[in-house]
């Protein structure tokens, strides 16, 4: 929005002024004939009649202008002031949507919410850059304080393997993060799902929780497994991070000797699947915010994690046509449910899997 200098507005002003005084003066004109054609007026004295008619035609014209800058102008003089500031980079601007006419209503309005999307942009690029310069910040920090230990010649061999283990560790969480902000950059950018392939989805989900072995083995988890035979038309590789994520949230938090129960079921309208552990489960705050970029499920940060899994998943999701739900209390656990619905997708039970 481009916004009006002084100099324009003062002479709007000065022409609306002149306006309205030719306007007021021909209404007084007018009122005057009429006046001493219906008799109203004796025989007036010319200059009488001529002083009167200036003074009434400066007052009219004074309060009508003084009406119309108060509740034409004035909106617009404040709209043009406020425009000035946005182009500045003051996001954080709301005008009063009281004016003169619909029209100028419905441009103050639209000013506002204008400035109020502008403000959440500006609000989530400093979280995202803060948020990312964090996130780089910490295994970089931890890459080059181990990398400086090592230097020390006097280390023995176990000491040098684990600074080594933490240093590969860290650089596989730094080459995480930045796989997932570019994948997510990606896909913000993506409205159609492409590379469609029919596949097995349950055999994708066992391979899922098969590929973590390591990890649920440590915590000796147990698993509850039902799953019907499903061939899913759909990007193989953009789906497999679906249940990875969640899997992988799964067993993080669960409990030592814990149990992960999962379902996967089709009916006529969609393909249902779900993941549920008994372990700490989430508050209600948490639950509002883990499909925001970067918000961590565990504050104190005893899992690792950089808090893009679940914004990839839910963007993934409405990708592919589908919805997802989330169930969970502190001290119970919590439960995905993924629906990926048939519309404008083939899937079909298949009995050869």
């Amino acid at each position: 929005m481009q916004a009006l200098s002084k100099h324009k507005l003062n002479f709007l002003f000065s022409f609306s002024f002149f306006l309205i005084q030719i306007v007021s003066s021909t209404f007084l004109s007018v009122l005057t004939l009429i006046a001493i054609s219906l008799g109203w007026i004796h025989n007036p004295a010319p200059l009488f009649m001529l002083v009167i008619f200036i003074i009434m035609s400066i007052f009219s014209g004074t309060l009508l202008t003084k009406l119309v800058g108060k509740h034409v102008l004035k909106p617009i003089i404040q709209l043009n002031e406020a425009a000035h500031l946005v182009s500045q980079g003051n996001f954080n601007i709301q005008l009063e949507e009281k004016a003169f006419g619909k029209e100028i209503r419905e441009l103050i309005r639209s000013f506002n919410i204008m400035t109020k999307e502008l403000s959440h942009i500006e609000t989530f690029r400093n979280d995202f850059v803060a948020n990312v310069s964090h996130e780089f910040k910490t295994p970089l920090a931890v890459i080059e304080g181990y990398v400086t230990l090592l230097q020390d010649e006097t280390l023995s061999k176990q000491e040098r393997q684990n600074y080594i283990d933490l240093i590969i560790s860290s650089s596989k969480r730094l080459s995480a993060l930045i796989n997932n902000i570019l994948l997510i950059s990606k896909l913000e950018n993506q409205d159609i799902v492409l590379d469609k392939t029919t596949y097995s989805l349950d055999e994708q989900i066992r391979n899922s929780i098969l590929s973590m072995e390591k990890f649920w083995s440590e915590k000796n988890l147990n698993w509850d497994i039902e799953m019907e035979s499903i061939s899913y038309l759909g990007n193989k590789n953009m789906v497999s991070q679906i249940w990875y994520s969640l899997i992988s949230n799964a067993i993080k938090f669960s409990s030592e000797n814990g149990t992960i129960s999962v379902r996967l079921s089709q009916d006529d309208a969609c393909i249902t699947a779900s993941i549920q552990d008994y372990g700490t489960g989430m508050s209600p705050e948490t639950l509002d915010h883990i499909f925001e970029k970067f918000y961590s499920m565990d504050p104190s940060g005893t899992h690792n994690g950089n808090g893009l899994g679940l914004t990839l998943v839910h963007r993934i999701i409405c990708l592919c046509n589908g919805e997802i739900h989330v169930e969970s209390a502190e001290g119970k656990g919590t439960t995905f449910t993924v629906k990926l619905y048939n519309d404008n997708q083939k899937t079909e039970v298949s009995d050869d899997v």
